[in-house]
């Protein structure tokens, strides 16, 4: 079993983000990027197969998210996040792999797009393309808002999640669920993620979705680099309508479904969306570990 390392990045002073990393710093470097939300954890084992297939694999904690710092400005812009990523890099051997889920393949997506020189080898959307459906949004904005307060226990919290996520087997055991939460002095369980980045979504108006929605086609029209969407068989968010015109728009993108999942495909179905993703890496971004 690879064992992880826990690592904190510096990208601005007095300003971390904290990372596992698994595999050894010499091989060929992949960096997960979660969604909102979300934190490194959401990851499940995928991590640790990459480094076992000699890739060495960064899962970190986005700015606002987790144990890496918060914004006391609420700096959650899409340029914050791209400069995070960029100072990250800096640190590695080689220019990385990508894999982005959601928020996480957005900043991925605009970082490379719009870089003067590309700054990974190969990217990998994880149900997220530069147009999104806004009823599947809106679902994940109003799971985020409802609990805001807290939960009194585990259990109450796992049965949120349930709740959100009725196509997936509720797990018995509520460690890695654990793993997303912050327990605090009040004894309550809170989201560990930033409430000011909800405040600052929700206040996009239709303007601004819409030019935001133009930038990620724009940036996605400069990718040079091997690049695949990953979507969810049952996403809400990116829909095979939507898939297409992506792939109509930008005809180098290859992509595949991963049936069962939703739209956190990784913690959906973690095996499935792990192999498909190690074969598009295996072939493009090769490790020197062919078994």
């Amino acid at each position: 079993m690879i064992l992880s390392q826990k690592l904190q990045f510096e990208v601005a002073k007095d300003f971390y983000l904290t990372a596992d990393v698994f595999g050894n710093a010499d091989n060929p470097p992949v960096v997960l990027l979660h969604g909102g939300g979300q934190t490194r954890h959401s990851w499940g084992d995928t991590a640790a197969k990459f480094a076992g297939q000699g890739y060495y694999a960064i899962a970190f904690d986005a700015r606002g998210h987790g144990d890496s710092s918060w914004s006391e400005e609420g700096a959650y812009r899409i340029e914050d996040l791209v400069k995070d990523l960029k100072s990250l890099i800096a640190n590695l051997k080689g220019k990385p792999a990508l894999v982005g889920a959601s928020l996480g393949g957005m900043t991925s997506l605009v970082a490379e797009g719009e870089a003067e020189e590309s700054i990974c080898s190969a990217l990998v959307l994880v149900d997220i393309a530069p147009k999104t459906e806004q009823k599947g949004i809106e679902r994940i904005f109003a799971f985020m808002s409802s609990n805001t307060h807290g939960f009194a226990s585990l259990d109450e919290a796992a049965e949120a999640v349930a709740a959100y996520l009725p196509h997936r087997t509720k797990p018995e055991d509520h460690s890695r669920l654990e793993k997303n939460l912050r327990l605090r002095e009040d004894g309550r369980y809170y989201w560990h993620w930033d409430v000011q980045m909800l405040k600052l979504w929700k206040s996009l108006g239709p303007d601004q979705m819409t030019r935001n929605e133009e930038r990620m086609y724009e940036a996605a029209k400069k990718l040079n680099v091997p690049t695949m969407i990953v979507r969810g068989g049952m996403s809400d968010v990116v829909s095979e309508k939507i898939m297409a015109e992506f792939l109509d728009a930008v005809p180098h993108v290859r992509s595949v479904n991963v049936s069962g999942a939703g739209h956190m495909v990784a913690g959906d179905s973690n095996h499935a969306f792990t192999n498909a993703v190690l074969d598009f890496l295996r072939e493009v971004y090769p490790s020197g570990n062919l078994s």
